[in-house]
């Protein structure tokens, strides 16, 4: 769960919680590994090609039509929750993408958006507001659960930087462009950070993170957030 400057950069490490209550609903859970690829290069002319499935189904291209890295569901008990341990620096792609793209709670997946408009969390140094543009591939929180996030992530210390966003259009996506190599459909090219929506590498590129753009926002701490939204109309 990080949420950083432009570049986004990933970690893969994993740190285990057993002890945590609660469990956002964007983590990974062990047993939630990536699920066997059937990648294949459609020729489209003019050397242009378009990464896709064999067995392609339309839930794994986006809204913008760019195509997703699969990702196992893992097991869930008799209350609906996921039973493997969680992966605490990992988002599962798929629930990250979900919550991005409809602006969800990435805690409870429930309505993230408040009469302020939505609340993103950041540690403190690592988003630059000042520092276009401002990137996030952190879905927002609901107000009830921005304090659980902040205790949560191992990248906010507690006290995190809050956005509080009245525009956050889609950016683009995080993930690593495909070509034939030695005869094989495989990674050939690792972009340093996001690529936006309409690049000339889209069509080949396999993501794993949706990201927006945060436009017009203020800045608060969670302190001073609360108080903002009690007085809220």
């Amino acid at each position: 769960m990080t949420t950083t400057r432009t570049t986004l950069p990933r970690s893969r490490k994993t740190t285990v919680r057993p002890d945590s209550r609660v469990i956002p609903f964007v983590i990974q859970h062990e047993g939630e590994e990536a699920a066997p690829d059937n990648l294949r290069l459609t020729p489209l002319g003019s050397g242009r090609y378009r990464l896709g499935y064999a067995d392609e189904d339309p839930r794994d291209r986006d809204i913008r039509g760019v195509l997703w890295a699969r990702c196992g569901f893992g097991e869930v008990d008799d209350e609906g929750r996921l039973m493997g341990r969680p992966q605490w620096r990992m988002m599962h792609p798929l629930r990250q993408r979900g919550c991005m793209q409809a602006l969800r709670c990435q805690v409870c997946a429930g309505p993230a958006r408040t009469p302020l408009g939505w609340i993103f969390l950041a540690g403190p140094g690592a988003v630059d507001p000042y520092d276009e543009p401002v990137l996030t591939n952190q879905p927002p929180v609901c107000p009830e659960h921005a304090r659980t996030a902040a205790e949560l992530c191992p990248h906010l210390t507690g006290e995190p930087v809050v956005f509080l966003a009245r525009s956050a259009p889609l950016y683009g996506v995080i993930g690593v462009g495909y070509g034939v190599r030695d005869g094989k459909v495989q990674v050939v090219e690792r972009p340093a950070g996001p690529l936006p929506y309409g690049h000339p590498l889209m069509p080949t590129v396999l993501a794993s993170q949706m990201v927006r753009r945060l436009g017009v926002f203020r800045l608060f701490t969670l302190g001073e957030l609360f108080t903002e939204l009690e007085h809220a109309p």
